[in-house]
């Protein structure tokens, strides 16, 4: 982790390309930098064509220039390794480091996401150049943090990336019986007696779209395997730089949910995780609180750096609305408020050419310190130091988890049926959502950790009980947990073969349901059921079950499946284990989830009007609450503890009425 703590405050600042602008300007950014309270920045993201002219050639002496002058200023350093784009001769020498499209498609020089991950090129040259970084550079107190690479994405599907899989599935299989059973290759005539035989799965063989594949094992172990090949070159460069830092503080940007890398899986290779956040305006602040505690809860609720966010707008959107006054301070402190350990920018001056020219920026082409948003950034800079260490290092407090896996994120949108409406992100974001606005806490895990911790565990859609996860549930109910999850869960295992003998397969005993049918709605369809005298909509998918101890207070009202359950609840050891066989709206999943909370002596971290966010961190056995008002009212809050605001220093009694204007944040800690 970058050490904060060390520093004694949040980092502030962002991405700095001074390479892009002549050198008189340099000096004027360090006025600016000091003026608005910047103390740390990232250099170097797309600077491999000027680093590196030709295959033997380097040349470091603007970058030299850059880290002499901003140590000189007092400022701290997150050195990338340039590798996110390669150098225009590097394709035309070298063309294996083209990508190939999903189409077949043989890409040219251009864009950035444009390296394949298998090509020998690529390998060679991005090592070395990491490692020559590392040699030149280890010497400067003030670097402290590896930045390799830049937003990692992508798919390829060239003949080294076809070459690379078949050696993935050797190690995976060992044999082809093996990967024969697994794929379930009887289907369609698709026996391989070869290994050379197997080819990428994409427009050319296996999909007829992106997302619909006619063989779901071999599309699934694809995405696995483009993973992985990614997370090596991550690797690969991050061991190149301690092989001269052995104790260096390596990340690389993630994006939240990304569905196209395992991040639970990189972040076992990540010193601490940092990401880049940019929602737009009109999604729900649950949106982007999910997504920090994602980047939270993958390194096992460690404190995350916030790599990029803009301070205005963002340039990319369909329309670039500009961040209302006081809606970056705003989303800054709810990254702080769900792990944020330090908040930086995207970007600290504006370019002048290409697709980021209007990008928002800390420095506007103006080139002063009189605009609107220079002056949001500077008086947030002076809250921050305020603000000290206070909040550095502090912990969630969740008893609630969420699950969420990236296998059952891509094997359920792979599936053949039994909806197209069916997306896995929809049903963890009603479930999170639910609860996010009502001021419930909530860690977001995975499959590998420990379940124990937490007295209730959501995982909408487990369609895929991979390894032993059936087990853990079953310890966690039997030792007086509450687990929950949905229609269509428990039907596969991790290969994404079917598990016979009745739904929802290895979850059929602690649930206490068989699944008979499921009955797929047209998006305007609806049936619908009763919870405690309200009726609520029965959407998507409407499973047909049978109670197999399990008990149940409502059900269908319409259709040949009227009377049958909608949601059941079994109790099973010592906890209950609930499943809800259909998708409802909001308002359902707010009352029901609130009840399972109480049932389980959880509570909001306070009680505040809708459009009020309260999440709570815990640091040295203290409660520090960050109450964040999202709605363009006024709000007021009242105190149940006696509390210290800590951007003020003022006092406030329990029972004080905390008022709070639109967009405004307050940050109280525990007396």
């Amino acid at each position: 982790m970058i050490d904060s703590e060390k520093i004694g405050k949040v980092l502030y600042g962002g991405d700095y390309n001074p390479e892009q602008w002549p050198e008189e300007v340099w000096e004027e950014d360090m006025r600016l930098f000091k003026l608005a309270g910047i103390d740390i920045v990232t250099l170097n993201v797309f600077s491999w064509a000027a680093l590196q002219p030709d295959e033997n050639t380097y040349c470091f002496d603007k970058l030299d220039k850059i880290m002499n002058l901003v140590t000189e200023n007092g400022l701290k350093v997150c050195l990338a390794t340039s590798t996110g784009a390669h150098p225009a001769w590097m394709a035309h020498r070298h063309p294996d480091i083209l990508r190939t499209e999903f189409n077949g498609m043989k890409r040219k020089f251009g864009g950035r996401h444009n390296s394949c991950p298998n090509s020998p090129t690529f390998q060679l040259y991005s090592v070395r150049l990491a490692k020559k970084l590392a040699e030149r550079y280890k010497g400067y107190d003030n670097l402290v943090a590896w930045h390799v690479g830049n937003e990692y994405g992508g798919e390829c599907y060239c003949e080294n990336c076809e070459a690379a899989f078949r050696v993935w599935l050797k190690q995976k299989y060992g044999t082809l019986e093996a990967l024969n059973k697994a794929w379930n290759t009887a289907f369609w005539g698709h026996t391989f007696y070869d290994w050379e035989e197997i080819v990428v799965p994409n427009l050319l063989s296996e999909h007829f779209e992106e997302d619909r594949t006619m063989f779901q094992g071999i599309s699934l172990d694809y995405r696995r395997f483009n993973s992985d090949s990614l997370l090596k070159c991550y690797e690969a460069e991050a061991a190149a730089i301690r092989s001269v830092i052995p104790d260096a503080q390596i990340t690389t940007n993630l994006m939240g949910f990304y569905k196209s890398l395992d991040y639970q899986k990189w972040a076992d290779s990540m010193d601490f995780i940092s990401w880049d956040n940019y929602p737009a305006n009109e999604d729900p602040y649950a949106r982007m609180a999910m997504n920090h505690d994602l980047m939270r809860g993958i390194k096992g609720g460690k404190p995350f750096v916030l790599m990029e966010q803009t301070p205005s707008v963002t340039n990319w959107l369909a329309y670039n609305a500009l961040k209302r006054p006081d809606v970056m301070r705003l989303w800054s402190y709810q990254a702080m408020a769900h792990g944020a350990d330090a908040v930086m920018f995207f970007q600290m001056r504006r370019s002048i050419g290409a697709c980021e020219k209007y990008h928002g920026a800390v420095i506007d082409h103006v080139g002063h310190e009189n605009t609107r948003v220079f002056r949001e950034i500077q008086a947030m800079g002076k809250e921050l130091e305020v603000l000290g260490d206070e909040t550095l290092g502090a912990r969630g407090a969740a008893k609630i988890a969420l699950l969420a896996d990236w296998d059952n994120w891509w094997s359920v949108e792979y599936s053949a049926g039994p909806s197209r409406d069916l997306k896995y992100l929809d049903e963890l974001f009603l479930y999170y959502r639910a609860l996010e606005e009502q001021n419930f806490q909530v860690d977001i895990i995975g499959m590998k950790d420990d379940f124990s911790k937490y007295q209730v565990v959501l995982a909408p859609i487990l369609y895929m009980t991979k390894g032993t996860v059936d087990e853990k549930i079953r310890k966690f109910v039997q030792e007086g947990g509450t687990f929950l999850t949905t229609f269509f869960s428990g039907m596969v295992e991790e290969h994404d073969l079917v598990v016979t003998g009745g739904y929802p397969g290895r979850l059929r005993d602690i649930l206490g349901i068989w699944v008979e049918e499921s009955d797929a709605l047209p998006s305007q369809a609806a049936n619908h059921f009763s919870y405690k005298g309200t009726e609520y909509p029965a959407v998507l998918l409407c499973d047909l079950m049978h109670l197999e101890g399990a008990e149940s207070e409502s059900f269908y009202q319409e259709d040949f499946y009227a009377g049958m359950p909608v949601w059941t609840k079994h109790h099973f050891g010592k906890g209950n284990a609930v499943y809800v066989g259909t998708r409802s709206n909001l308002e359902f999943y707010k009352r029901f989830l609130r009840d399972l909370c109480e049932e389980n002596g959880i509570s909001p971290a306070l009680e505040t009007a809708e459009g009020v966010e309260v999440t709570e961190r815990l640091k040295e056995g203290k409660s520090i609450l960050f109450v964040l008002n999202h709605t363009e009212e006024a709000q007021s809050v009242r105190l149940e503890k006696t509390r210290k605001d800590l951007l003020t220093g003022e006092v406030l009694p329990e029972g004080t009425e905390l008022f709070l204007a639109k967009k405004d944040v307050k940050i109280l800690k525990e007396l």
